[in-house]
């Protein structure tokens, strides 16, 4: 794969790239860490950005901070929190557009999450572009998930091409990690609670997938080529 050719295949995380369901966990976190007088800590958050046990860490920590009786129902109050807000969340910029580019080129997209596939195929429905996706593979797929490169390895036999003719699209540090050890080219685009600082790994960082550019492969002005 040249600058001037397009990818093989563009691989998308879920959570955070296509749709900005983080923001919405974050903030459902905020809340019940703030019900019971505390605040949520942006350490914690930043180590269960892209992890599928992340919920586990939070709960956790919760559970260590006021006892461990209360935080079930926490926990369930949070998840349904999210769950109104995610319901409600677009697309994030640029992805549709980029869907239709890749699709008129015949250029074959996936999506690569560690979330399970009965989180990720509703949201893909309601939002309208799960027919653009010619698979999913998600956590339910494989024992280890992101940072490992396990789910992303799966889709490159799926796509039969080699990992430096795909690119990855990621808004997390821990979705570029496994991008990477896939030998995967990896764009990252930064969501709407994370740090673009902790993205610095990734072979190129922009500020949305509307900036992204199918044959220069991401290399454009506005974009930000990662050191």
């Amino acid at each position: 794969m040249t600058a001037t050719a397009a990818p093989d295949a563009l691989l998308f995380d879920f959570d955070g790239l296509i749709c900005d369901t983080e923001r919405c966990g974050h903030l459902a976190w905020q809340e019940i860490y703030a019900e019971c007088g505390l605040r949520f800590p942006d350490q914690l958050w930043r180590s269960m950005v892209g992890r599928a046990d992340g919920e586990a860490l939070a709960a956790g920590r919760l559970a260590e901070l006021i006892g461990g009786a209360d935080v079930p129902a926490l926990v369930a109050r949070r998840k349904e929190r999210k769950g109104r807000l995610c319901r409600s969340e677009p697309l994030r910029p640029g992805v549709r557009e980029l869907l239709d580019t890749a699709g008129g080129m015949g250029v074959p997209a996936a999506v690569v999450s560690s979330a399970p596939h009965a989180w990720v195929a509703p949201h893909l429905d309601r939002l309208g572009v799960r027919n653009r996706f010619a698979f999913l593979v998600t956590g339910d797929l494989a024992e280890r998930h992101k940072p490992h490169p396990d789910l992303y390895e799966l889709a490159l036999r799926r796509l039969g091409h080699p990992g430096a003719a795909v690119v990855a699209f990621e808004d997390s540090a821990i979705g570029v990690r496994a991008a990477k050890a896939a030998g995967l080219r990896c764009v990252a685009v930064p969501n709407g609670a994370g740090n673009p600082g902790e993205l610095a790994h990734a072979d190129v960082v922009l500020p949305s997938l509307t900036h992204y550019d199918l044959l220069a492969d991401g290399v454009r002005t506005e974009g930000t080529p990662a050191l």
